[in-house]
C-alpha cells in the first residue's frame, strides 16, 4: 500500500472505486459526488475516502478538471458528513473550507476500503462482489462471466460476457450513469453478451465462496 509522511497508511490494498467528484457544492468546501451505484452505502460506511487522479479521457471533448499536482496523489479525505442530494451525494471534509479547494478536486476518483462496506443482508450483494463471477444455469451450462451490472429502474441487470467472447470494456461514462440508465454496449454481436435480470425469478442463488451465480436461464433466451 501507499504511505504518507510518517508511514501513515493512506491507501488500502482492498481499495474499490465507488464514485467521482464532479464539482463543488456551496461556498464552504462542500463536494458534489457522482456515485457509481444506485445504492451508495459504501460512501456512507466510512469517513476515509481515498482520491486518485481522473482516468485518461480518450477522444475529443472536455477533459477531467482535477488540478492537484501529480505528487499529491493518492490523497486521503477525512469526511465530516455525507448525504444524498437527488442522484448525487454532497459531502464535507476536514481541510476543505472554501469553494476553490473543492473545485480543485473536480474529476478525482473516489476509492474506499472494501473492509469498510456495511454488512449486507443475506439476500443482498455489492456489485463489486458479483463482477468476475461465473454464471451457470440449472443444466450446469456455463453461460459466461459477470462483467458489469446495470440499474434499470428498481431492477439490477447482470451483464454476462459469453465464454470465449472478447470482453467489452465498459466506458467510464456508462459506468457513472448506470444508476440512471442502461449504458450502450461497447461493440460485439448479441451472442457475446447476455443481460440477465438480477431477480429471484431468474437467479437461483449466488455462491460467493464458489464464485458462481446460479440462474434459471437458457442460452437462447
Amino acid at each position: 500500500m501507499f504511505a504518507a509522511a510518517g508511514d501513515e497508511p493512506v491507501y488500502p490494498d482492498d481499495a474499490v472505486e465507488v464514485g467521482r467528484i464532479v464539482g463543488a457544492w456551496g461556498v464552504k468546501g462542500g463536494l458534489k459526488v457522482k456515485p457509481f451505484s444506485a445504492d451508495p452505502q459504501a460512501l456512507f460506511g466510512t469517513k476515509r475516502w481515498f482520491l486518485q487522479p481522473p482516468a485518461p479521457h480518450p477522444g475529443p471533448g472536455p477533459k477531467p478538471a482535477a488540478k492537484l499536482a501529480a505528487p499529491a496523489w493518492p490523497r486521503l479525505l477525512r469526511i465530516v458528513q455525507a448525504r444524498e442530494q437527488g442522484a448525487h451525494i454532497v459531502a464535507t471534509a476536514h481541510d476543505l473550507d472554501d469553494r476553490d479547494a473543492a473545485e480543485a478536486l473536480s474529476g478525482a476518483r473516489i476509492f474506499v476500503s472494501r473492509a469498510s462496506f456495511p454488512t449486507p443482508a443475506d439476500d443482498e450483494f455489492y456489485w463489486i462482489d458479483l463482477i468476475g463471477l461465473a454464471v451457470r444455469n440449472r443444466d450446469g451450462l456455463h453461460l459466461g462471466t459477470v462483467v458489469g451490472l446495470v440499474q434499470t429502474g428498481p431492477t439490477c441487470v447482470l451483464r454476462v460476457q459469453a465464454p470465449g467472447a472478447s470482453a467489452a470494456e465498459v466506458p467510464e461514462e456508462a459506468r457513472e450513469e448506470a444508476a440512471e440508465s442502461a449504458p450502450k454496449k461497447a461493440g460485439g454481436d448479441a451472442d457475446e453478451e447476455r443481460l440477465i435480470p438480477f431477480v429471484s425469478a431468474y437467479v437461483d442463488r449466488v455462491d460467493l465462496a464458489g464464485r458462481c451465480v446460479h440462474v434459471d436461464w437458457q442460452p437462447d433466451f
